[in-house]
């Protein structure tokens, strides 16, 4: 939801960060990597509940995100680099949740639910992609990426927040769970109901 009103703001920085990367030769697919891994290195600090810790690494980890698709609008996006993105994200989301229902485990019902709610919007959004492909849809709202990226209540932005809010008030994760993770049905049901309009006519009768 917020994604394409903070490209304005945040893309010529991240911009400006890639053309200077890139010219030292600098891959967006390492850079992405490297996200990666730092990403993953809070679920320990999670589990024995370094909150403060995991929000740098967190942090530190959606900085990368933004810079490798700096990097790749200067140099070339490439459809390896596009699909590598989307799995570290997703991969990286459910594995924050998944430590703080390792920290958490009189809670982990809610972490459950969460991740169960995330499947909503990912397979939303990658099966809209996927038709979307077929059909060459495209926009550049959320800046120019490998496919197309269908827009939500819960995008990158949002669950960034909702990520660090757990590190910031661990005590309130159940809260945080509920209402994100009805937020995210919500965005399923909107992107159904996007795909019902927008490829109706395309039916195969």
């Amino acid at each position: 939801m917020l994604d394409s009103h903070l490209r304005p703001f945040i893309d010529p920085t991240l911009n400006a960060i890639g053309r200077f990367l890139a010219k030292y030769g600098v891959s967006a697919n390492f850079i992405t990597l490297s996200g990666f891994i730092i990403g993953l290195l809070a679920v320990p600090f999670i589990i024995n509940q370094q909150y403060t810790v995991a929000l740098v690494l967190i942090g530190i980890n959606r900085l990368f995100d933004g810079i490798d698709g700096g990097i790749a609008r200067q140099t070339k996006l490439s459809d390896f680099g596009g699909f590598l993105d989307i799995v570290c994200d997703f991969i990286f989301y459910s594995a924050i949740v998944f430590a703080f229902a390792l920290a958490r485990p009189h809670e982990a019902l809610w972490g459950v639910f969460l991740v169960f709610s995330f499947i909503g919007p990912i397979t939303s959004f990658l099966a809209y992609a996927i038709i979307a492909a077929k059909h060459q849809h495209i926009t550049t709202v959320r800046g120019t990426k490998s496919f197309y990226h269908l827009g939500g209540i819960c995008e990158g932005t949002e669950t960034m927040a909702v990520l660090m809010l757990m590190c910031l008030f661990p005590s309130a994760f159940a809260m945080i769970c509920l209402v994100y993770g009805m937020l995210c049905w919500l965005t399923t049901l909107g992107r159904v109901l996007q795909a019902r309009r927008d490829f109706r006519s395309s039916e195969i009768v």
